[in-house]
């Protein structure tokens, strides 16, 4: 079966995930995270993305980027995979591939999602175990908006921007929606989202998605049409739900 092409649209956050090929380690030591990050702002730079969040775990990696031209993501991401590779390959002496395929992308609902996914990608440690606070993790985006320690790869988005008119206010708002963690059903609405490429937000914000794209922006319903049948006196059967 063809793969479905993703939903990318200039202008509209992305939620990017890349995995090890099975599951197998990304980077062997200090030098890869910060190897990829460098190869990240180029990439970003060279393609027209905005990297506005992300982490960098052991064998997959979280980014939150919003692209400035059509198939800037994808661009980015394959730029990015090509020269991480080939210096890793080249450093461990390593040969082949070294992500799992296709990465996975969904658009983000600045409005209402952005920093709901912002919270879940620099929670990754946390959840993980890694690490009992999301600051205490290097290779997140954390700091720098909670924190203040300047991330030249980083843009901020509006929504961040909006949570105080100084540094501080926001530093000091961006830590306060920290301080619980994010629940099963934002969990698992996020993962099911990104996992299967489908837009996370309103309904406002997928309708427009399919009017500008003139694409489906919601999975499919499961089931058939119920039909209607007859009997030999003519009187009719309750319709029946059929699921997969």
């Amino acid at each position: 079966m063809a793969r479905r092409p993703r939903l990318d649209l200039p202008g509209y956050a992305l939620h990017i995930i890349q995995r090890g090929n099975n599951r197998a380690a990304c980077f062997y030591n200090s030098g890869d995270y910060r190897l990829y990050l460098d190869c990240l702002a180029e990439a970003a730079a060279i393609n027209g993305c905005q990297v506005h969040a992300y982490v960098l775990m052991t064998n997959h990696v979280h980014l939150l980027a919003t692209p400035q031209e059509p198939c800037a993501a994808s661009a980015m991401m394959q730029q990015l995979g090509r020269r991480y590779v080939r210096i890793v390959n080249d450093r461990q002496g390593r040969t082949g591939t070294m992500w799992e395929g296709r990465f996975k992308a969904n658009l983000v609902d600045s409005e209402q999602y952005l920093l709901t996914c912002h919270r879940y990608i620099e929670l990754n440690p946390v959840r993980a175990g890694m690490q009992a606070q999301p600051r205490e993790y290097p290779w997140s985006s954390y700091r720098h908006y909670a924190e203040g320690h300047i991330n030249p790869l980083l843009v901020e988005h509006e929504p961040y921007t909006r949570l105080g008119q100084t540094p501080k206010e926001r530093q000091e708002a961006y830590r306060e929606l920290f301080r619980h963690e994010l629940d099963e059903a934002a969990l698992a609405e996020i993962r099911s989202t990104a996992n299967r490429g489908w837009p996370i937000g309103s309904d406002r914000f997928k309708n427009d998605i399919e009017q500008l794209l003139r694409r489906d922006a919601r999975p499919p319903k499961r089931g058939r049409p119920a039909r209607f049948q007859p009997d030999l006196e003519g009187s009719i059967e309750s319709p029946k739900e059929l699921f997969d």
